[in-house]
């Protein structure tokens, strides 16, 4: 008895300290994104992961080179995350996260914040003792964009604009994107999608070894 409960024990602190790395690549992934730290971002995927963001999908490696050309531009963001939800399944993991983004730009002339509330949802791996994120997509909630400072020029502009044909969970997120000259993934991801409850499945699918 003495031993099942020492075993449970160690279990449990086995359990505790993998759910903290990946939580903490979780969070180091902000860190590195934000700070232009290319080397150890890539560090954070596993070489072939995937990402799906509101901007692009496709390979982790090229997302880190298309963000160290806007970076290099002179573009800023902030990602502000909180903790993670961990699940465990021996080498596997799912991890889910709230987030906000947060990014300065102008339009047309206007200093402008935009600021989207979002979910990361991750699929990671462990390999050779060593957690790495396999493939994660932004889910997006809520955004909105307002003017640094107030201006006339920035209110015309939007009483003007038709913004209903973007979906409400990234509205202004696609009007920056489309100010910029710069267009969305094919999908981006939303609660009550039929694209993000098939991401769901297949992730918890993945989880339970299928």
């Amino acid at each position: 008895m003495v031993r099942r409960k020492s075993a449970l024990r160690n279990e449990g602190l086995m359990d505790a300290n993998d759910k903290y790395a990946c939580a903490e690549l979780i969070q180091a992934w902000g860190l590195y994104r934000d700070q232009g730290k290319w080397p150890q971002l890539l560090a954070t995927f596993v070489p072939e992961g995937q990402i799906a963001v509101s901007w692009f999908s496709g390979s982790f490696r090229e997302f880190v080179d298309r963000c160290r050309q806007s970076f290099e531009a002179g573009q800023r963001s902030k990602h502000l995350i909180f903790p993670s939800v961990v699940r465990l399944a021996g080498d596997r993991a799912l991890a889910e996260t709230n987030i906000v983004i947060l990014v300065r730009q102008k339009i047309v002339g206007v200093l402008a914040d935009m600021t989207s509330y979002a979910r990361f949802l991750d699929r990671l791996e462990r390999r050779g003792g060593r957690w790495g994120i396999a493939e994660r997509a932004a889910i997006y909630e809520r955004d909105r964009l307002d003017p640094v400072e107030p201006s006339e020029a920035f209110d015309k502009l939007f009483a003007a604009s038709d913004l209903s044909i973007y979906p409400e969970a990234y509205r202004y997120m696609a009007a920056r994107l489309n100010a910029a000259g710069r267009a969305l993934a094919p999908v981006v991801h939303c609660d009550g999608s039929a694209q993000t409850a098939q991401l769901y499945a297949r992730y918890e699918a993945w989880l339970g070894g299928t």
